[in-house]
Parts: C-alpha cells; structure tokens; sequence
C-alpha cells in the first residue's frame, strides 16, 4: 500500500515555525533545503542529536498532546524532548513543510518472542526519489538516518546496525536491531496510513492505562554514533555493542543533575521535587 492523500489540515502543517525549529535541532537552512536524501538524513540526525527521547511530561503530571502547536511548544519552544507520537509529529510536519511525501505509521514494540502488544509506536514512511524509507525520530534507542523501508540488508549507522524485514504474508513489516551477533525485532507494523485521530487514541491509551510503562517511571533516552546514554528511574546507563553497560544508581539530586548535564533537560526546582518524588527509593549499597 503506497502513499495517500490526507486532508492538508489533518496535521496543521501550517502552525509549524520552520525556522525556530531549525534553530532548535542546530541546522543550517543556507542554500535551502530540498525534498532529497541528503536533506533527510541531515534533519533526521539533527533532530536525534538535539532532542532527547523522555517521558517526564507523565512523570510530572502534566499533559501530552499529539497536536502539532503543543508539540512545537513543548519541543521547539520550550527546549523539552518527547516520546514518538510528539517526535514524529514534529518531524513528519517539518519534512511536509519541505515537500517530502509522507505517512504515518503505528507498530507494536517488542521482539518476536514476546506476547502481542498494542500499536503504541508511531513512526515514518518517507517517500523520497520513488523510494520510500523508514524514519522515526521518536523510538529512543534507534534510527539515527532513515533506512530503506524494504529489505536492502544490515544498514550499519555508527556502532549500530539495523535492518527492515517484510512484508510478511500478512503485510507486516519489521524493523530490527543487531544486538550481540542476533537480529533482534524492535518493532512490527503495516504500511496502512493512520490518521491525526488514530494517534489521539494511541497516545491516549499510552498514556492512561494503568500498567503503561511511560505511567510507571522516568524513561529519557539519547542515542549518538558512538554510544547510547539511558535515564531508566534512577539507573543512568551508557552503553556500546559488545562492552558491558557502565550503570550507576543516582540519589535524587543526582537525577536531576543527570538530566541538566546528560540530556540538557533543565527541570525547576518544583518539577525535580515531583519527579524525585515519583522515584522508587534508591538501594543502599
């Protein structure tokens, strides 16, 4: 199934501050910009870079919307990160803005031997020279560059290497992580177009269902070239393929401090209370 035409207000492509948003991923618009490869993989890497993967929103009790003006808001605006439906709302608006043709997506997250999840993900299909490829700016641990959205085999990206597999039989599609020599499923999906209302749903099932695991702790997450660096609770992780984790457990002040120097997220005072709050008690050594 290709790409499709969706109503040109779906997403409110026209609240979208182009510049503000370069600004805030760090990219250069001289010369301009164009609907090609290069283009793509600049932003896509750029807005990887610079905008972290977090839950605290949930964490804080505060709101997450799916809309495009709160998600600029919050991303652009406010210099704060986001989970998927935020992350690729924003970027599948900047690539529209640019004249990229482009889909939404939901998938389910979890490798092949695990129970069948939801479709909680959302990522990207971006067309591109008659050629579409997966994007997705939103699932923490993954994709710095768009890679083909069919087969085109181990699509190496720094210290990491990914692939897409599919369609199966039933249309579904995988997209897969090398991990300690094995192909691992990161997530599953189809290529059916979802809708603006379709994410609304999502996002609301994420996060108000009581065993959603954005619901039950602080998940902030930054992938680079050469390294990943994870905030899961209080257990801040660096990790590079074939070395062992480097994990250490932070005090409160310690995950705050985590947060400002690690992922550039600066909490106020009262937030840091909620959220240190909201952390189980640390173990004592």
């Amino acid at each position: 199934m290709g790409t499709v035409d969706q109503p040109a207000d779906e997403w409110q492509n026209d609240l979208l501050d182009l510049d503000a948003y370069l600004k805030r991923i760090g990219l250069d618009r001289t010369g301009g910009l164009a609907a090609d490869a290069a283009t793509l993989t600049a932003l896509h890497r750029a807005h990887v870079a610079a905008i972290p993967f977090e839950n605290l929103a949930l964490m804080l009790d505060q709101p997450v919307r799916t809309d495009l003006g709160s998600v600029q808001d919050k991303l652009v605006h406010q210099g704060r990160g986001g989970y998927c439906y935020e992350q690729n709302t924003l970027f599948g608006a900047v690539l529209q803005r640019l004249g990229f043709r482009v889909d939404r997506l939901l998938a389910r997250v979890g490798s092949d031997s695990e129970a069948l999840r939801p479709r909680t993900h959302m990522t990207l299909s971006v067309e591109v020279d008659g050629r579409r490829l997966l994007a997705d700016t939103g699932f923490g641990n993954g994709l710095l560059e768009p890679i083909p959205l069919d087969p085109d085999g181990p699509q190496p990206q720094g210290v990491w290497t990914y692939r897409t597999l599919g369609p199966d039989r039933d249309g579904v599609r995988r997209f897969q992580e090398l991990d300690a020599g094995q192909w691992q499923t990161r997530y599953r999906f189809t290529d059916e177009p979802q809708h603006a209302v379709d994410v609304v749903m999502s996002n609301h099932y994420t996060t108000t269902w009581p065993s959603s695991p954005f619901r039950q702790r602080p998940i902030v997450v930054r992938r680079e070239a050469g390294s990943s660096r994870e905030l899961i609770g209080r257990r801040f992780s660096r990790m590079v393929p074939g070395r062992p984790a480097e994990s250490v457990e932070l005090t409160d002040a310690a995950v705050v401090a985590a947060l400002r120097e690690e992922f550039r997220l600066d909490l106020t005072p009262e937030e840091g209370a909620v959220l240190t709050a909201r952390l189980t008690p640390r173990q004592q050594p």
